[in-house]
């Protein structure tokens, strides 16, 4: 019999409703009955015992609300019936043991890389274009439509192309719009952002820091960079930012300042036969076997549902076990969305320092969002709300499985780059573009991406890809959606036999045999975290 109901941790008191139920429908679950009194969409929690307000409310193990008023068994829980509530920590108070998983099938496997001369190794090869600041994002966007245009044999646009159809009556022809690289193993990105100037100057630094991640991650070549000359980030904030996280880098930069080269037209002359030439060089680069411990992978949820912390995310998780198993690098960011399970993660850091750095940044985090008048509880989007996730605690207790089971070796604040093989945590917003942006300047070189409702967004230098924690999801938007884990939720397949299967994608991926979704859809998504003020 097709199960309808699941209970994610034995000592939860709630169930997640896998498929739609009818107010009156009677459930045999875990041997007792449960009678459903209203209807129920799928994704969302019922009661499995009655709840008196004040009532904890428990899944995956932990807490991750209060009842708001009298909830009676077989009740659908909602934003008017719960609120949200996580347990307080103070310290680590234990040190978690860790099994790790069968790595045999893994251990010589290899994936073929761009292997840089600082020992790391890259899933792809890009040249970067960026600006220290944006007064020089229209000089940035005029390198990138003649690059595009020209490196790619770019044709025109096939919305464009589709527009001119119908304004001249012609037919519509898409093979129009097909493009041909020039250069076949170099691709050619460009950044552009708001800051660098008109914010404090911490902001100015942390941008540099980001920045200088960027240079140093494996899968980039090389950097054109522009100044304009007079902007808080100054060149040599930028430098220093570079030497602290790579003191040798061997990379070409160049840099280029506006403000002592005169005209615009001089300028761009002058940059564009320069990186060229460079831009040649890179492409001499090649693809060479490096084992997977040199794989460091960024885990990321967007647009999540009730089924992502059941399905995708802890298929993450194995990935990141078995990642970890063979001393490689993952890392989970997004510090508002492990709110509720700080116990568990601070008691899985090898080291207290690295906990109480945790504890330290969780803390600072929480009292800058409560200064601006809001707080982690409303942290749900509307959309994780509408598929069953109701309090930031119980996204968070979802979320947080994408990080397996492993211990945490290290703990990076925004812009630290990673030092340490094994599961690291990074300070990131919980939103998903400023979060994937932190991860690569990082050092990530790729990202997975779980997602329930579907989110297009990709990042400008680290291969992303898209994993569905449902299958309606990944037949109603496969050109987003890299993976599908939705089997899980039907009872086809499990997390490990879904995990084993991600990562062989993950080979192919980094070994740039598959390019995944958002890498066909060109999403270049690149937004940093300001988190001063403007002045």
């Amino acid at each position: 019999m097709k199960k309808k109901l699941i209970k994610v941790h034995p000592s939860d008191n709630v169930a997640v409703a896998l498929e739609n139920l009818k107010e009156g429908e009677t459930i045999d679950f875990d041997g007792e009955e449960i009678k459903i009194l209203v209807d129920t969409k799928a994704k969302h929690k019922i009661a499995l015992e009655g709840f008196d307000t004040e009532s904890r409310i428990i899944m995956y193990g932990v807490l991750v609300g209060k009842a708001n008023r009298k909830i009676l068994k077989g009740e659908v829980l909602t934003i008017n019936n719960v609120n949200h509530q996580s347990e307080k920590v103070i310290k680590k108070t234990a040190t978690i043991g860790w099994e790790s998983p069968n790595i045999e099938k893994w251990k010589n496997k290899t994936f073929l890389g761009y292997h840089r001369e600082d020992g790391q190794v890259g899933t792809a090869n890009v040249w970067l274009f960026f600006p220290l600041v944006f007064c020089e994002n229209r000089n940035v966007e005029i390198l990138k439509d003649v690059f595009e245009k020209e490196l790619l044999n770019q044709k025109s646009n096939k919305h464009r192309l589709l527009l001119r159809s119908l304004i001249h009556g012609e037919e519509f022809n898409e093979k129009e719009t097909e493009s041909q690289r020039i250069l076949d193993n170099v691709e050619v990105k460009f950044i552009t952002h708001q800051a660098g100037c008109g914010g404090i100057r911490q902001d100015a630094e942390s941008l540099a820091k980001l920045l200088a991640g960027y240079v140093n991650n494996p899968n980039v070549a090389g950097c054109t960079v522009l100044s304009l000359g007079c902007q808080n980030l100054q060149i040599q904030i930028f430098k220093d930012a570079l030497e602290q996280i790579n003191p040798n880098i061997k990379k070409p930069i160049l840099i280029y300042e506006q403000q002592k080269m005169g005209t615009v037209d001089k300028m761009l002359e002058v940059i564009i036969k320069e990186s060229f030439d460079a831009i040649k060089e890179a492409n001499k680069i090649q693809r060479k076997p490096a084992l997977l411990s040199k794989l460091k992978i960024g885990l990321e949820c967007g647009g999540s549902d009730g089924f992502s912390g059941i399905s995708a995310n802890p298929v993450l998780g194995h990935v990141s076990d078995l990642l970890v198993a063979l001393k490689g690098t993952a890392v989970l960011s997004e510090f508002p969305e492990l709110c509720g399970v700080e116990q568990e993660l601070v008691n899985r850091c090898v080291e207290e320092d690295k906990a109480n750095k945790f504890l330290d940044l969780m803390k600072a985090f929480e009292k800058s969002v409560v200064d601006a008048g809001s707080g982690f509880d409303m942290n749900p989007s509307p959309g994780n709300i509408k598929d069953g996730l109701i309090t930031d605690a119980m996204k968070s207790a979802g979320a947080a499985k994408k990080a397996g089971t492993s211990p945490i070796v290290d703990v990076l604040d925004y812009g630290e780059y990673i030092a340490k093989s094994g599961l690291n945590l990074l300070c990131t917003p919980g939103n998903d573009v400023e979060s994937t942006t932190a991860m690569a300047g990082s050092g990530a070189n790729i990202i997975l991406f779980t997602t329930g409702l579907g989110t297009p967004t990709g990042n400008p230098v680290v291969p992303v890809i898209k994993v569905s924690s449902n299958t309606q999801l990944a037949e109603k938007m496969p050109d987003i959606i890299d993976f599908d884990a939705g089997s899980i939720i039907k009872g086809n397949s499990t997390i490990e036999e879904m995990g084993e299967n991600l990562m062989e994608l993950i080979v192919e991926v980094a070994s740039g045999k598959i390019r995944t979704k958002a890498m066909q859809l060109h999403q270049n998504d690149f937004i940093p975290w300001r988190r001063g003020v403007s002045l």
